[in-house]
């Protein structure tokens, strides 16, 4: 059967940047499985995505103008309950009625369990315009849509306003409505360098007439990659590099349909102010491309990508340095202003920032953060001093008028004000990194001083917020307590502190009655479980499960734990020593008294007698290598032992009559399990 490529687009009103690319791709991958599902691709769907701020489109290639004929077939009763004494039952009957069948022409087939009726026929292919309306408004419904608008009189909803549909399988218009519009073969180009309508010839053709007629670029992929290469170019003649992450990216490719990247400048007075202000400004209020050059400094040239080409752009370059220059200006103003006070000096405003209105103002915050932090401090050996009074400052910029103006400098504008007040390099550095790491990978606080200042930020927002009730529930986590717990494990794998001490201190530093009494055991559980799910990303959840069973309070050491435990299972004797941890466990719950020493003179059999032997022997070696660290040599020293495990499980009763043999048998296991388990709970090994 012969097959053409299918267009479909939707001509759309300004789509929301952000969202654009997931928009595009969703709605091409979906009329793709839709196409799939009806049978009208051989194997599987072969698509291009385009999306450009007015349209949303998919090609597919390989598509059939109807479907194949399928063999249908209906299943029935099962054959064992069908008939009764040679006649039909009424369930039998019944099928082939609404079969549309006589029970002559039923077949008798196997549905995996038992033998049933079946109606067998063949259903002839629809055509292409019968299937595909359905498959395009299920693509729509589907589309991740936050939020949908009404437009004109009508009572169809989308994303934004939709004037045009475009269906075509190769040149010719397939009928179908969407949204209200029936399709065709016309668009509309760009809305200032393109002239009139364009009728698309060909579903091959799409994009190629899109640019050279409609001077669109419709595919995202291919304009972000042209964006990317000018930007490139331009600051390597500029001997510079651009800074801006992908997201800026994404934002400015889904902003232009024919994209034109120039160079514009401000000027170098500007430069007095803090970078990081400035890059913020233009990326986040203008989406320009900063440039950077070769130490990292800012330079006062600066890219813009413009939907416009023109001969002469220097109307564009000019029209967008004076509205930056008023941005910049603004900025320069608040940093001034700023420091016409100093940190210590805003401290007192910060009691008329609520914090929340169970725990009270940031300056009640700052208190507990200075004393947490100093606490930390001392527990790493650091300047506890210096400690208390970065946490004193760190929350001083709030109330400046530059982070006033743009939030996301909190912290680094603190740093900036500290280093102007005077306060020491460290101080300055702990004020900005305390809010380290921000999210999923960010950088930790560098020095043991901003990590103590960052921990107790941390600590005194989980415990807090917690402790008056508002706990994370499935997806909802408005204070970001999944985020703080996750920062907190990863600085404390760094650092040898007991993180169960951490959250008492953190707890005792709150007004008593404050928190709830169970606070700090039900913290120390959500982190808990945070740290399996933070270890998971690197190690099998059985040996993290292993090394977690043992409740370690220092985090230092987890990753050696870790790869130990993992080195351990690899080992011949792994399975059959976790297979015999495990039924030690068992035997010793069944212990009706303590477990204490072992009595050598009521070992009765050579088996008892070998693995006490072998236990003593194995006491040592592994005390020594789990002191110094070296959890790897503890857990194979264990597979010395397996011989005579396996010999004591086969030839000895541990339940014996005599209660005293067995309590003496119980005590051997007792103190075998906990060399076993020193590093890990082996028993939760998987085979």
């Amino acid at each position: 059967m012969t097959t053409k490529t299918l267009l479909i687009e939707l001509l759309t009103e300004e789509l929301p940047p952000k969202a654009l690319n997931n928009l595009g791709n969703h709605f091409a991958a979906s009329v793709a499985e839709g196409l799939e599902k009806a049978q009208l691709i051989d194997g599987a769907a072969e698509y291009t995505a385009y999306a450009s701020p007015r349209r949303l489109a998919v090609q597919v290639k390989n598509v059939k103008a109807v479907q194949a004929d399928q063999k249908i077939v209906k299943k029935g009763p099962a054959v064992a309950n069908a008939m009764k004494d040679g006649a039909p039952t009424k369930a039998l009957e019944g099928f082939a009625r609404g079969a549309g069948a006589k029970i002559e022409d039923l077949t008798i087939v196997h549905d995996g369990k038992q033998d049933v009726y079946a109606y067998e026929y063949i259903q002839t292919g629809k055509p292409l315009g019968e299937l595909l309306e359905d498959i395009i408004n299920q693509a729509v419904k589907k589309l991740p849509i936050p939020k949908v608008m009404r437009w004109g009189s009508s009572t169809f909803t989308f994303v934004r306003p939709v004037h045009g549909l475009i269906v075509l399988h190769g040149g010719d218009i397939v009928n179908v409505s969407v949204l209200g519009l029936q399709s065709g073969n016309q668009t509309l180009g760009h809305r200032f360098l393109s002239n009139g309508e364009i009728t698309i010839t060909n579903a091959d053709s799409y994009a190629t007439q899109m640019r050279e007629q409609g001077k669109v670029v419709a595919s995202f992929a291919e304009r972000k990659a042209a964006i990317q290469t000018a930007l490139n170019e331009q600051a390597g003649r500029l001997k510079a590099t651009v800074a801006a992450d992908e997201a800026l990216l994404d934002e400015v490719t889904a902003l232009v349909e024919y994209p034109v990247v120039l160079e514009a400048g401000f000027e170098e007075h500007f430069l007095a102010v803090p970078q990081e202000c400035l890059i913020l400004t233009m990326q986040q209020n203008q989406k320009y491309f900063p440039l950077l050059d070769r130490n990292g400094k800012l330079m006062n040239r600066f890219l813009l990508v413009s939907n416009l080409q023109t001969e002469d752009p220097s109307h564009i370059i000019q029209g967008n340095e004076r509205v930056l220059r008023a941005r910049l200006s603004d900025a320069e103003f608040f940093y001034k202003q700023d420091q016409k006070a100093t940190l210590e000096s805003r401290l007192p405003k910060l009691a008329n920032v609520v914090y929340h209105n169970k725990i009270g103002s940031q300056a009640e915050r700052i208190e507990r953060l200075q004393s947490i932090a100093a606490h930390i401090a001392k527990a790493l050996g650091a300047d506890a001093a210096a400690a208390e009074r970065a946490a004193r400052l760190a929350k001083a910029d709030l109330v400046t008028e530059m982070v006033g103006e743009f939030p996301e400098l909190q912290g680094t504008m603190g740093k900036y004000y500290a280093r102007l007040d005077g306060e020491t390099e460290e101080i300055a550095e702990a004020v900005e990194q305390h809010y380290q790491p921000r999210f999923a990978g960010d950088n930790l606080p560098n020095g043991k001083v901003a990590t103590a200042v960052a921990l107790a930020d941390k600590l005194e927002t989980l415990v807090g917020i917690w402790g008056i009730g508002l706990i994370p529930t499935g997806d909802k986590d408005p204070y970001a307590l999944r985020r703080a717990a996750l920062g907190i494990l990863r600085m404390l794998m760094q650092y040898g502190l007991d993180v169960n001490e951490l959250i008492q201190t953190t707890f005792d530093s709150f007004p008593k009655g404050l928190l709830n009494e169970k606070t700090p055991s039900e913290t120390a559980d959500f982190m808990q479980a945070r740290l399996a799910v933070l270890l998971q990303n690197d190690y099998p959840q059985d040996i993290v499960a292993a090394v977690l069973a043992k409740q370690p309070r220092r985090l230092d050491d987890l990753t050696a734990k870790l790869q130990a435990v993992a080195a351990f299972k690899q080992l011949p004797e792994a399975a059959a020593l976790a297979a015999a941890n495990k039924r030690v466990q068992n035997l010793l719950k069944k212990a009706d008294t303590a477990l204490g020493e072992v009595d050598e003179s009521l070992l009765q059999q050579d088996e008892e007698k070998a693995l006490y032997a072998a236990a003593q022997d194995l006491q040592p070696k592994i005390a020594a290598a789990v002191a110094e660290g070296n959890f790897q040599t503890a857990l194979s020293e264990l597979a010395s032992v397996k011989p005579q495990v396996d010999a004591f499980f086969d030839g000895v009763m541990v339940m014996a009559e005599d209660p005293a043999v067995k309590q003496n048998r119980l005590n051997l296991l007792n103190r075998l399990a906990e060399q076993m388990n020193a590093v890990a709970d082996i028993a939760l090994l998987s085979e």
